[in-house]
């Protein structure tokens, strides 16, 4: 018995009969080909997964810069105008404050009887109708923000576990080389250890800029949320001084009569 066998005779117990051919590589089912192929495959996600990661961070940038300056430049026009009743014209679907405050006009368009109904959804008294709105709105343009940004965090937890997948199998090939050369010379090791650590490397580089772009991003929707519920606060409490009613813009649209093709004047909410 050699000096290896009667270690692991100590280690595993006396009544397991081990021999050094049980680290041969007949104990590596797969061969090189196959080796290498997951190892590839590895490789090739984490190069997938850095594609999609820089796709969705110049993708979520440019929402967010756009939609901070469409809110920005809505913001000014909307607190420039000498009432409620004549903010009811700069309503659009420009930016998320825009499309909220278009929102929270036909809520109480909705209110001041422009669509009445008895049904439940019409129930509501002005202030809680306008508030639900608002809420619903909020929600959606929060989910419009938020989209992608999933698809970040899981990549920034799950591509270092894919390049440790590939470190493995390369580790797997550096032993199953070591077993068919009889040799441990860095001629034979070097490849396959090679390959394990590009492995590690790159599922760590990918994964780095994921989460540092999901953490910058999920701050951002914060204080774009945060921005969006101050405006439904600050609009509710103008609406409130107004009765919650607004009057219909004085800027007029044209529009044809179906019948005769006469072009007739009509409110912008009418």
């Amino acid at each position: 018995m050699t000096e290896g066998e009667t270690t692991l005779q100590i280690i595993l117990g006396p009544k397991i009969p081990i021999s050094t051919k049980f680290f041969n590589s007949k104990i590596l089912i797969m061969n090189d080909q196959n080796l290498n192929l997951i190892v590839q495959g590895a490789l090739y996600a984490l190069v997938l997964f850095s594609i999609v990661t820089w796709v969705l961070i110049f993708a979520k940038g440019f929402q967010h810069w756009r939609v901070a300056r469409r809110d920005r430049v809505f913001s000014s026009k909307f607190w420039s105008a000498t009432s409620l009743d004549a903010a009811t014209a700069l309503s659009g679907d420009a930016s998320p404050k825009a499309r909220l405050a278009s929102v929270g006009f036909d809520a109480l368009h909705v209110a001041d009887g422009g669509n009445a109904t008895s049904d439940l959804e019409h129930s509501w008294d002005r202030q809680e109708l306008l508030e639900r709105h608002l809420r619903q709105q909020i929600q959606k343009e929060y989910q419009s923000l938020e989209s992608g940004l999933a698809v970040l965090a899981s990549i920034g937890s799950t591509a270092p576990f894919v390049g440790l997948f590939g470190t493995v199998f390369g580790i797997i090939h550096a032993l199953s080389a070591i077993g068919k050369n009889a040799s441990a010379s860095i001629d034979v090791v070097a490849g396959p250890i090679g390959e394990a650590l590009i492995a590690t490397g790159v599922g760590i580089a990918v994964a780095v800029p994921a989460v540092l772009a999901y953490n910058f991003y999920v701050r951002r929707l914060k204080v774009t949320a945060a921005e969006l519920d101050n405006y439904a606060t600050d609009f509710v409490n103008l609406a409130q001084k107004n009765g919650f009613r607004v009057v219909k813009s004085a800027k007029r649209t044209t529009e044809y009569k179906k019948d005769t093709g006469i072009p007739t004047q009509e409110g912008a909410f009418a």
